[in-house]
């Protein structure tokens, strides 16, 4: 079956399998920050965007994205990289395995939530497993993150 759809800012048109998995059709488009992890959904690490809301690639069929805008990590370097530095400086990153996914489920909550207070940051990313840490880094590092983001707002409303 052919499906048309933007990926990364990029139209596409693409003849796929109607049983192909979202996930395995991303990775062999060359977006390898999509990574296979439980194949449950339940880890968090094939997050992708879709029409800006967090989707686990691993459960849903490449033909449901036809017509759709879909953002991988490839896609969103300058965002990823300016949060990749908060997580870094708070040593919240160690293995780097869980990292895809969680800056893009993090990305799609800044644009969702205006101010979330910090149960509301660890409602959002329930679905992200990290087996290297206990989150207590990854959530310092989204209030800093967050924090800079709204200083910034400040300035350019200045």
């Amino acid at each position: 079956m052919r499906i048309n759809f933007w990926l990364n800012g990029v139209k596409k048109e693409e003849e796929i399998r109607p049983d192909t998995l979202l996930l395995d059709f991303l990775r062999s488009l060359g977006c390898y920050s999509v990574k296979r992890g439980c194949e449950t959904a339940n880890c968090g690490l094939c997050t992708v965007l879709v029409e800006g809301r967090p989707m686990l690639s691993c459960s849903v069929l490449a033909a449901r994205i036809d017509g759709k805008r879909v953002m991988t990590m490839e896609g969103l370097q300058e965002e990823a990289k300016e949060f990749g530095t908060f997580l870094a400086n708070e040593g919240a990153e160690q293995c780097g395995f869980c990292n895809p996914g969680f800056i893009m489920n993090v990305i799609a909550m800044t644009k969702e939530l205006a101010d979330p207070t910090e149960d509301e940051i660890k409602e959002y990313l329930a679905g992200n497993l990290c087996r290297c840490s206990g989150f207590v880094g990854q959530t310092r590092s989204i209030l800093k993150y967050l924090e800079y983001k709204k200083n910034q707002e400040k300035e350019v409303q200045a």
